[in-house]
């Protein structure tokens, strides 16, 4: 039954609304997996062109244009503040929206926000991939064979789940009151890892790394360290001076941070603290300042009498 609705659904083509990088990377991707495109809606007409164009099919509407409402389907693509504005707004277009499947593409919210269509007889429903969209051309390659959080009524969720298939990829549900979790899981590893090597970057130029070597240089360090990631998981992954206990090399890190980008030394700081738990019984940072300067609920525990007579920081 499932199949037979999300098939009899794709008779009729999608009315996209929003034209910006997710919404082009989607009419684009889905079109390829020959899902038709009827319409892509914006405030502006002229954003709704470009976008039509890029994604090779359908035509530029207005979001106050009735012709919304006489899609099959209906992908609302804006981002998570605004959804709920242009959902309420659209639903006042008919009365009647029974028949209609409509989806919206919001990882941090559940279906709350589409009730004016469901109300009105739409069946609703989200989905959400687990991928970055820096442009809409990287998004409409990058979203084929992607992870996707799908949820919905079931005609919503059969449609959306043929989608995934059809793109190559693979669906989870997430319950609606774990939706914010769910995205800030996303936001952990994708724009603080970007964040984190536009800093390195900097770093790199002013140790003199010569600049048309450093970003090929990072995309490889942070892909095979992905990659480790995927094969190990996060504690056999983790190397460094951290795992190490090399708390004499972590100690000049500190210096540059401060000579050179000392807005860094707090993150700079969390980090570590963050490592050390993850390292868990790996790590022995040495050093009477260990403690004082990278406080853990933890033991101390006293080192072997020597030279140092140092004290050693065990995270428990």
């Amino acid at each position: 039954m499932r199949r037979r609705d999300a098939a009899k659904a794709q008779t009729r083509g999608v009315t996209i609304i929003g034209p910006g990088r997710l919404g082009q990377a989607m009419g684009k991707a889905l079109r390829g997996a020959s899902v038709p495109v009827d319409a892509i809606a914006g405030r502006n007409l002229r954003r709704a062109r470009r976008a039509a164009g890029f994604i090779g099919g359908g035509h530029a509407v207005r979001l106050s244009d009735s012709e919304i409402g006489s899609g099959a389907v209906i992908v609302l693509t804006v981002s998570d503040s605004v959804v709920r504005t242009v959902a309420r707004a659209l639903a006042r277009q008919r009365e009647d929206w029974s028949g209609r499947v409509v989806l919206h593409t919001c990882g941090s919210l559940g279906l709350a926000v589409l009730e004016p269509f469901r109300q009105r007889g739409a069946a609703v429903g989200s989905l959400h991939p687990f991928q970055t969209i820096p442009s809409p051309s990287t998004g409409a390659r990058s979203l084929r064979g992607c992870y996707w959080s799908v949820d919905g009524d079931r005609k919503a969720r059969a449609l959306a789940e043929d989608w995934v298939k059809r793109l190559g990829g693979k669906s989870f549900r997430i319950p609606a009151d774990r939706k914010a979790l769910y995205h800030l899981s996303a936001f952990l590893v994708c724009p603080t890892t970007v964040t984190l090597m536009d800093q390195s970057e900097r770093l790199l130029r002013r140790a003199g790394v010569p600049a048309r070597m450093i970003r090929p240089m990072l995309s490889q360090f942070v892909t095979e360290t992905a990659r480790n990631f995927a094969d190990w998981g996060g504690k056999k992954a983790l190397t460094g001076p951290v795992p190490r206990g090399d708390w004499e090399t972590l100690e000049r890190h500190a210096a540059m941070l401060r000579r050179y980008s000392p807005e860094l030394i707090p993150v700079h700081r969390e980090l570590v603290r963050l490592m050390l738990r993850l390292a868990g019984n790996r790590t022995n940072l040495r050093g009477k300042r260990a403690s004082a300067k990278w406080p853990l609920r933890g033991k101390v525990h006293k080192a072997r009498r020597g030279p140092a007579r140092s004290a050693i920081l065990t995270t428990a």
